[in-house]
């Protein structure tokens, strides 16, 4: 499976990459690879914040609804529109499609992610 090593990651496998004060957040290929085909998104609402931990939206596919967290605390900035027209594109590209840009609360919040070597050795745990 692929990790970018451009960005940190939840152990619950969601992956954040930070440009200074911001943060895309989006669901790892493993996540979406556990899913399934992902058939509907429900997004946050834009300038609400959300304590790292929480949960900050919810995606559905063929297999299960699954709560989506925030590994960061922040106020979302934006939210990938594409994903309601089109939400098989986590599926088909998890690291270009992310789901929510946060304005980091804490930057500290980013040193408790793993790193992509750490994350790929969770993996490896989880098979």
């Amino acid at each position: 499976m692929d990790v970018p090593k451009d960005r940190k990651y939840s152990s619950d496998h969601e992956w954040v990459k930070a440009n200074g004060n911001n943060a895309y957040v989006g669901i790892t290929d493993f996540a979406q690879s556990s899913l399934g085909d992902i058939v509907f998104v429900e997004l946050p609402e834009p300038g609400k914040s959300y304590a790292a931990g929480n949960a900050i939206g919810t995606l559905e596919s063929v297999k299960a609804v699954s709560d989506v967290f925030t590994p960061i605390s922040g106020k979302v900035l934006d939210i990938n529109k594409e994903l309601l027209n089109d939400p098989g594109l986590i599926n088909r590209l998890p690291y270009e499609s992310w789901i929510v840009l946060v304005e980091i609360e804490n930057p500290q919040d980013l040193n408790v992610l793993l790193s992509s070597r750490d994350y790929e050795q969770l993996l490896q745990k989880e098979r």
